[in-house]
């Protein structure tokens, strides 16, 4: 059966609607070559040329595979794996002769829909993809018929699928869930994204220009205040001149956290980042997942969190954190690179002698670098170096003397600082005194460790944006942020924003309230129109209800809402049953509709009447041939029975009148069956 020009345009816009969302994921050469094949299978139809030789075809597939296992080192995996399968469906496409290559065509296509979710879950791709569907659906009509017209073809593939929903709603509640990515390879899932581990001048100023959701936050019953919004990610402690990273901690001791108070309890729907990663409210204190703590707080995953993750946590808002840390860990915490910012190093030795001389009149002596820093290592750990004042509250003169001296020499908070040298902090300090929280955060730390503070950087993500439609706050990557903490004696490890010195409106307000409207953030951060606020809150709403009962339909929440629906004991076994039942159910009352749909059509009221008038006669001698009329029957038992003739020919009449010449009326049958009643042989 030659294959028309229609069905094969059909099947060529069904390869090319799959393959279409790919093109930003394929390599460049791929993507132009499955366009060029595509586009030569179509000039084939409209010119009525012959299709390629078949050894021309096979030549062209092995060197596609050579070509993909260049560019891939491999076949197997998610970009590969996709690349061989929209190649070789557009080569299918050049064999295309039969019935048969047709249906395999369309079996391919509905298989490639699958692999765009591989990139993206979102409700326009799911839109897409059943538009897609539909047109697929479609033209399998048209090869199953191929006389029907586009709109026919197109309202039987839409009622096909309607048909198909109530299964699918089944499969999907009782089908039991599988957790990771689609197909099983956590490796291919996501792409790194969001927060790094480690911090440069410039890192999270270029993460602050993305407008893309982190995670998403719903409150139970406390909400903090914005200026308590600290999502704690990864802590940094080695410097190595230009980069803070996380290192290793030199004590495997469990944290602690004492007077601890305010507890505040919340969910975390956390975006993949294929890291370990998870977020939480300074300090978290529980977590509804396995999770490990680390010594400095920080909560990792026990594997990569490479797909949407659902968990609650309860953070304390008040607390002491390690106060008896370990002696090891604050060497860390006091730890800086040899030859690197000297004029930092010899502000903050000049800011201990002068917080000592407060209530010594006779400090430390002058003397190298070096000499002071030992002392400060000392006084840090709060042992006495002669002074009569407590070494904790040198400590926290030092931190209020850093932010004051940000507060007031012009630092200026940008998102496009300029580039710094070698010693980047005092280019930092003392030159450009233009930068972004990693630069205040990071200076800060280093002027704390050379004045004898032990301090950190915490890196994660400040504040947050309320959604009042859905009740949640949204965190997106434009929230990053990077804050100290400094250990104090008696109280431990206290967090220290020197953002807020610089830009309070930064911790207050958000990102985009402390910078000018002519720095280049995403449109939405800059944008105050009302409308569209609202569209876009709207729209994060939707995409969070889809995120948490369509993606997020996992194995706790599959039996929480069947636990709901009735089902008293929730297993594997009762959900395969169900499921099992459901199915032929739905096949049952399926099969009677068409059963109903195939049985003749019950006769009317006039039709009945008119029926039981020629049974009476057919008892009395008279029936009626199957090929007489009403008018015609009517005539002939008047010739075997003259005095039949005046009503026969009456009910006759109305008989026709009400069953062909549509003057059917309610009033109009209720006097046909009457004169049926009232006719006497």
């Amino acid at each position: 059966m030659k294959l028309s020009a229609p069905l094969t345009y059909g099947l060529i816009a069904c390869i090319l609607l799959v393959s279409a969302p790919h093109a930003e994921h394929l390599p460049l050469w791929a993507s132009a070559f499955g366009a060029a094949l595509l586009v030569w299978r179509a000039y084939l139809t409209y010119s009525g040329n012959p299709l390629p030789a078949r050894l021309l075809l096979l030549l062209i597939t092995v060197a596609s595979v050579l070509a993909i296992i260049i560019s891939f080192h491999t076949l197997f995996g998610r970009e590969a794996g996709v690349t061989l399968l929209i190649l070789l469906a557009a080569l299918k496409l050049l064999e295309l002769r039969a019935v048969r290559d047709a249906t395999v065509l369309i079996y391919l296509s509905c298989f490639i829909i699958i692999t765009n979710f591989f990139y993206s879950q979102s409700i326009p791709t799911a839109l897409f993809m059943l538009f897609t569907l539909l047109l697929i659906m479609a033209t399998w009509v048209h090869l199953q018929t191929g006389t029907l017209a586009f709109k026919p073809r197109l309202r039987i593939a839409g009622i096909l699928l309607l048909q198909a929903i109530p299964l699918s709603f089944i499969l999907f509640v009782l089908f039991p869930r599988v957790q990771g990515p689609l197909w099983g390879m956590p490796q291919d899932a996501y792409a790194s994204s969001g927060l790094s581990d480690t911090m440069s001048p410039g890192s999270m100023s270029r993460l602050s220009l993305s407008d893309a959701v982190a995670f998403r936050v719903t409150f139970n019953d406390i909400v903090p205040r914005r200026d308590q919004l600290y999502w704690r990610g990864p802590v940094l402690w080695n410097f190595d001149g230009s980069t803070w990273t996380r290192g290793r901690n030199a004590t495997l001791r469990q944290p602690t956290l004492t007077d601890a108070g305010n507890p505040v309890d919340y969910t975390v729907t956390l975006e993949p980042h294929n890291k370990l990663w998870l977020f939480a409210l300074d300090m978290p204190s529980k977590m509804s997942i396995p999770a490990v703590q680390t010594t400095d707080f920080q909560v990792l995953s026990q594997t990569p969190v490479n797909a949407r993750t659902r968990y609650n946590a309860t953070s304390l808002l008040s607390y002491r954190a390690n106060l008896d840390e370990a002696p090891l860990q604050l060497q860390r915490a006091l730890a800086l690179p040899r030859g690197y910012n000297p004029q930092a190093i010899q502000l903050a030795a000049e800011w201990r002698v002068q917080a000592e001389s407060v209530t010594s009149p006779q400090p430390s002596p002058g003397g190298s670098t070096k000499g002071r820093q030992s002392t400060a290592q000392q006084a840090g750990r709060g042992i006495d170096t002669g002074g009569n004042r407590p070494q904790a509250e040198i400590a926290e003169s030092l931190v209020r003397t850093a932010l004051t001296y940000f507060n007031r020499e012009n630092f200026e908070y940008t998102l496009e600082p300029p580039l710094l040298g070698m010693n980047s902090v005092d280019d930092f300090l003392f030159k450009t005194r233009q930068g972004f929280c990693e630069h205040y955060a990071g200076s800060f730390v280093f002027l704390m460790r050379a004045a004898g503070v032990p301090a950190r950087v915490v890196t994660g993500y400040q504040g947050g944006e309320y959604n009042d439609l859905g009740g949640y706050y949204i965190l997106r990557q434009s929230d990053a942020h990077a804050w100290a903490e400094v250990w104090l004696q008696d109280r431990g490890w206290v967090r220290i924003d020197p953002t807020a010195a610089i830009a309070p409106e930064r911790i207050r307000s958000g990102l985009r309230a402390a910078l000018p409207d002519s720095a280049d953030l995403p449109f939405f951060m800059r944008t105050q129109s009302p409308l569209l606020l609202k569209l876009r809150f709207n729209l994060d709403a939707l995409t969070n209800q889809w995120n948490q009962w369509v993606l997020g339909y996992n194995t706790e929440r599959q039996f929480a809402f069947l636990t709901r629906l009735g089902m008293e004991e929730v297993s594997w076994q009762n959900m395969a049953l169900d499921m099992l039942a459901g199915v032929a159910l739905l096949t049952g009352i399926f099969t009677l509709w068409l059963l109903r749909r195939m049985l003749p059509k019950q006769a009317d009221a006039v039709q009945t009447a008119w029926l039981k008038l020629c049974r009476k006669l057919e008892k009395a001698g008279l029936p009626r041939a199957a090929h007489e009329g009403a008018r015609d029957y009517a005539a002939r038992v008047a010739v075997a029975r003259p005095e039949l003739a005046a009503p026969l020919h009456d009910i006759a009449a109305r008989y026709v009148s009400l069953r062909y010449e549509g003057k059917v009326g309610k009033e109009e049958s209720i006097a046909f069956r009457d004169a049926v009643r009232a006719f006497k042989l």
